[in-house]
Parts: C-alpha cells; structure tokens; sequence
C-alpha cells in the first residue's frame, strides 16, 4: 500500500494526536514540550486520507536527533497497514534527521512492537534499565 505523508499542522495536535494518546491510556505530553509546539514532526495517512500514526523529531545542537512521541490510531485496524505506516514514518524521522545533520538517531520506547519496527530498520537497542527524569522548572 502506498501512504501519504505530510509534516504536522497547527491543529493536529489538538485535532488528532491528544485523541489518540488517551485512546492509548497516555497522558499527552504537553504541546510546548514538542519540537515546534507541536508542529515538529510528521503525519502518515491512508490513502483515503485518514491518519493512521505521527511522530516528532528533535534536532539537537549536536549530532544526535531524538524520534519520539509515536503515537497511532488505536481505531485504524487495517493489518499490517498500521505496522507499515510506523516504518514509514520511521524512515522519514530518520531520514530528515540524516539530511539536518545528525550521525545518530535516538529513540526512549516502551512498545514491543515499535521496537521490533526500529529494529527491522537497523536500530540496535540500547540500555535497557533506564528511567525517565524529567523536572518542570
């Protein structure tokens, strides 16, 4: 199947991906916590134009960029279209990540399956007892 793939909008995060991190039983991270407000990353749709999966990038003031916050439809159950649609989506994270510069990619993932995606696509995992700190200031 070929997808279409499009850089988030101003509205996607209040549209779409609050929605779908709920439908998750995720807390949203909030949207000035995102690259871009929000806007830093991209989208991948069906071709009937229905969202299936998102993801942001942060470009680093070094040669490292993070691909994180994916997230996907949880209703959108077409197999394997959703796995799919994440390695697409992966691919162009690390794609852009590549054409700004970075020589390493760097993912925090929770999911089996999404790892097992990075992993088909030639990530190697790394430390696996790790904690997320993070302070508001």
């Amino acid at each position: 199947m070929i997808f279409d793939i499009r850089p988030l909008n101003s509205d996607d995060y209040d549209t779409i991906l609050v929605d779908w991190w709920k439908d998750w039983g995720w807390t949203p991270p909030p949207k000035d916590f995102l690259p871009q407000e929000g806007t830093g990353g991209m989208m991948v749709l069906d071709p009937d134009g229905t969202p299936i999966c998102a993801g942001f990038i942060y470009i680093t003031n070094s040669n490292v960029s993070l691909i994180e916050f994916m997230v996907s439809s949880k209703k959108y159950r077409k197999k394997p279209h959703r796995k799919n649609a994440m390695g697409l989506l992966i691919e162009t994270l690390t794609n852009v990540s590549k054409r700004n510069g970075a020589k390493y990619c760097y993912s925090l993932l929770k999911h089996k399956s999404l790892m097992g995606t990075f992993e088909s696509l030639g990530y190697v995992k790394g430390d696996s007892n790790t904690y997320e700190m993070i302070k508001n200031l």
